[in-house]
Parts: C-alpha cells; sequence; structure tokens
C-alpha cells in the first residue's frame, strides 16, 4: 500500500472559496495538489499552488492517475454545481481519503454530502453570516459558533464589574458563562485567573453556551446589573 501524504491537501474546485483556501494553505508552506475543469482557473493559478491541474473530479479514474488515493485531507470546494459536489466528494472517498471536508450551499446540500460520509461539512455563506450578525449588533468584537451550541466571544465586560478581580463574581454560577481570557487596553490577551483584575477599556474572552453568552455580551452594552452583592461567601469564577 502506498504511503499517505499526510502533509498535503488536495483542494478540489478553485472557485472563490478553494482558490482562497489553496492559496493560504500554500502561504502556509502546506504541499497543494488544486484540481479544476476549467482551463482558465488553472493558467491562472500556475506556480502559485504546488500543483495545479485541468481535470475531471467526478472521474474516479482521472483523480486516481492524480494520485488523491495518497493524499491524507482532501476539501471539495464545489459548491454552485450540486451534481459535481456530491460526485467529486464521492470519489475522494472512495479513493480512501481519510479526512475530508466539503463545502455545502444549502442544509439539504450538508445533509447529502453528510449522509455519503464527507466527514466534515462546511457551509461558509452562511456561517459567516451568522457571525457578521452578531458583529453588527455591537455587542461583540469577535464571535465563534460550534456545531454543538457552544460559542466563544471577544466582548467588553459588563460595567459591575470593572476595578474588581473576579474572585468572588460567581460569572459562571450568575451568567452560565465562563471568562477564559483577558486584554487590558494597549496590552496582549493573558489568561484570565480568580485574581485578574478588569479595567476601563478592557476585553475579555468568554466561553459558553451560545444563548448565556449572547445574553452575557449584551450587558456590555448596557452596562449591566452585574451579579447580585448579597452574597457573603465569595464564589469563585471558575
Amino acid at each position: 500500500m502506498a504511503r499517505k501524504n499526510i502533509d498535503g491537501v488536495v483542494v478540489v474546485g478553485l472557485g472563490r472559496f478553494g482558490r482562497s483556501l489553496a492559496l493560504e494553505l500554500t502561504k502556509e508552506g502546506v504541499e497543494v495538489l488544486g484540481v479544476d475543469s476549467d482551463p482558465r482557473v488553472v493558467r491562472s493559478l500556475a506556480g502559485r499552488l504546488t500543483h495545479v491541474v485541468e481535470a475531471d473530479s467526478t472521474d474516479l479514474e482521472a483523480m486516481r492517475e492524480l494520485g488523491v488515493a495518497e493524499f491524507d485531507r482532501a476539501v471539495v470546494g464545489v459548491g454552485t454545481n450540486l451534481e459535481a459536489s456530491i460526485l467529486s466528494a464521492s470519489v475522494v472517498l472512495e479513493l480512501g481519503v481519510r479526512h475530508v471536508w466539503s463545502k455545502a450551499i444549502s442544509q439539504s446540500h450538508a445533509r447529502i454530502l453528510d449522509q455519503i460520509g464527507v466527514h466534515h461539512v462546511v457551509r461558509p455563506e452562511h456561517d459567516m453570516g451568522k457571525r457578521v450578525a452578531h458583529l453588527v449588533t455591537g455587542r461583540m468584537i469577535e464571535y465563534i459558533e460550534f456545531d454543538d451550541g457552544y460559542a466563544f466571544a471577544k466582548t467588553r465586560p459588563p460595567r459591575a464589574l470593572i476595578g474588581r478581580s473576579l474572585a468572588g463574581f460567581g460569572v459562571r454560577q450568575e451568567y452560565g458563562v465562563t471568562i477564559v481570557g483577558v486584554k487590558a487596553a494597549g496590552e496582549d490577551f493573558t489568561y484570565a485567573t480568580p485574581s485578574t483584575v478588569l479595567r476601563d477599556g478592557a476585553e475579555i474572552i468568554v466561553s459558553g453556551p451560545k444563548d448565556k453568552v449572547e445574553r452575557f455580551s449584551a450587558l456590555g452594552d448596557e452596562g449591566g446589573a452585574g451579579p447580585r452583592t448579597e452574597r457573603r461567601t465569595p464564589r469563585p469564577t471558575w
């Protein structure tokens, strides 16, 4: 059995998504085999990727001859042509590529890709739309949501938390989130600890269930009431 190329990546479909991905991987020093059926696209990327070839990615034998089976990772960036996307993903899987990502343009498209065995289905436009929606509200500076409803956000802390250490606030118990990082004005991000003091102008990284992260981030705009102050025994943040 031929040894797998565990360092390289096959990128099938070099439209906007595939092209951007392939160029970024190349910039990071990753060996990239780019495959597209459009000769103009192939010519435009000649010399910019490690290898770029014109081929029909739905043709099993053509892809086998290109050595796709020797790669450990592949990304199918074909999106608008659903038949080509599904067939290309099927070919890559049949050739034994162990880690396959594939772009989907709709929920039904994503479901079919999942059903044929694609390991990672991504919806770039959908995911970016959700992310930008959170940023447009002004509550968050950055936002990342995971499939299981868990999220990370970079935001401003509620006014009630400014000037005191995290110890005793009981942020997790009160809000159901964890402050994992803090960036003071003009400084780099550091891990948050119970002794961390939040200063005016600070930014924080918060993690937790999506809905709770959203509610907590909203307090940064509104000032927030902060945790109740009648507790006699401080409760740790972590």
